[in-house]
């Protein structure tokens, strides 16, 4: 009889602090790259973000490729990672939410947007560390209609990972309200 190795994909944050989502999984690493090298991936995520360029969310959602990492089975719900509403009305669009409906669309299942809400207004992550910003989304994010995920495995989307700490108050949060899983598909991630 040959014995299984139990095989831990975590990466080592994980392993440190146990996070609140059962898994994530990202399509690409996100590495910086020369400004001048218009059509990779970081590239188009930041012109998109911060440019407000809408117009990009067709080629991002390409960068999705034809399998996603999580099958039909997975899940039974879609939620992006929300923007507060003053950084929405600045940006005019949540990038995290245009993505989930693509998933959405591509697993057939349901979209929630009103359900997870950022109730408290944060300053960008991009140069903090963890801690800072583990601090920075404490409390953050609140849930609205608990009844729309009790029980309900959650795939919780964003455009990019770097430490966690946003997603992993996201999965706090909806497990507190009663979902039964929440598990993380990001576009890419910092590694």
């Amino acid at each position: 009889m040959q014995s299984a190795a139990l095989v831990d994909d975590r990466c080592a944050s994980c392993l440190d602090r146990r996070p609140h989502f059962a898994s994530a999984r990202s399509v690409a690493r996100y590495r910086a790259s020369a400004e001048s090298d218009r059509r990779s991936l970081p590239s188009l995520i930041r012109r998109h973000k911060y440019g407000l360029d809408q117009s990009l969310q067709k080629a991002l959602a390409e960068f999705l490729g034809d399998e996603l990492p999580y099958s039909v089975a997975d899940c039974d719900v879609v939620i992006p990672v929300p923007l507060h509403r003053r950084r929405l009305w600045w940006r005019g669009f949540n990038q995290a939410a245009l993505l989930a409906r693509t998933i959405s669309i591509r697993l057939n299942k349901p979209l929630e947007l009103q359900t997870l809400m950022r109730t408290k207004v944060t300053t960008p992550q991009t140069s903090q560390d963890h801690d800072a910003r583990r601090r920075n989304v404490r409390r953050a994010f609140s849930v609205a209609r608990a009844a729309r995920i009790k029980g309900r495995r959650v795939l919780l989307i964003d455009d990019v990972m770097t430490t966690g700490a946003t997603v992993d108050e996201c999965a706090r949060v909806l497990i507190a309200a009663g979902a039964a899983r929440v598990d993380v598909l990001t576009l890419a991630r910092v590694l």
